[in-house]
């Protein structure tokens, strides 16, 4: 789930966050996890992994996206776990579910029947005993234009430009740098308003992962045990955003197509182990 990177570590809660049973306090620093922990935490990304995998062979036209949003807390649920983003800051899903022009954090509805040619982003993340497993997935609901199908093969491809670049030793910039590249070189734009994140025992945790070059914060050195979800959005017209009266679903300014990819991701020595993994399900 991406969010903006002021409700990364909010210093003011909002109404809606106030007493919320899926916000919780996050540790201070950048956690390193443990053999057992990353045990649980493969259990979690697997829940969320097979959750987006199936959804991604169910949907089609006519389907509305709260009938997905049904259909993978039922999943979760079956599956030991409970939905990450239920209840999270007040986000009223189990999923955010994104069409077309949407970028991030769609709420899913009864009246949003998805289309032929739909753009479709799903974001899920499971919560499976005391740790998160985070991924989104982009779909492509009947067939789409040759340029709709290169946005999202764009966006998949520059999330694994980004992983590539995980070991411990690299850097947070190595990963945004590879992903920025990767997408303007295809002649799209990396969103800027919203970030990856450190995951764990919080859905949202430090650092801060971004898929540009910048210097706002520091240049973190990548350790072994860190799990991040990396998650790039990318716009096939202007970078720029905004965010509906609902106050979640955020959409082009421009009403060009967004698509997202991403991945949990396990930063080991000698590379990485994705924790989201679905081609082995």
């Amino acid at each position: 789930m991406n969010i903006l990177t002021k409700l990364l570590f909010p210093e003011t809660k909002t109404p809606e966050q106030v007493g919320s049973p899926r916000v919780q306090k996050s540790r201070r620093g950048i956690e390193t996890k443990s053999a057992a922990e990353i045990v649980i935490m493969r259990q979690a990304g697997k829940i969320a992994a097979t959750v987006l995998k199936e959804i991604a062979e169910i949907a089609q036209p006519g389907m509305t996206t709260a009938d997905l949003d049904a259909y993978a807390e039922q999943r979760i649920r079956e599956m030991g776990a409970t939905p990450s983003f239920k209840g999270y800051y007040g986000f009223p899903a189990s999923i955010c579910a994104s069409v077309d022009n949407e970028v991030v954090h769609g709420i899913p509805s009864p009246k949003k029947r998805l289309k032929a040619g739909s753009v479709l982003k799903v974001d899920t993340g499971a919560y499976y005993q005391g740790y998160h497993g985070d991924s989104c997935i982009t779909i492509a609901i009947g067939s789409v234009s040759p340029k709709t199908e290169k946005l999202i093969c764009v966006a998949e491809e520059a999330l694994y430009k980004g992983i590539n670049q995980v070991k411990a030793g690299n850097y947070l910039l190595d990963i945004a740098g590879a992903i920025e590249d990767h997408v303007q070189a295809n002649g799209f734009q990396v969103v800027e308003d919203f970030t990856g994140h450190g995951v764990g025992r919080n859905l949202h945790e430090e650092p801060s992962v971004f898929n540009f070059r910048t210097n706002q914060l520091p240049n973190v050195k990548l350790r072994t045990g860190m799990t991040l979800a990396i998650e790039p959005i990318v716009n096939a017209g202007s970078k720029h955003t905004r965010t509906l009266r609902d106050r979640w679903t955020v959409v082009t300014m421009d009403n060009a197509l967004s698509a997202q990819f991403e991945h949990t991701v396990l930063v080991t020595a000698t590379g990485y182990e994705i924790l989201t993994e679905r081609n082995n399900l």
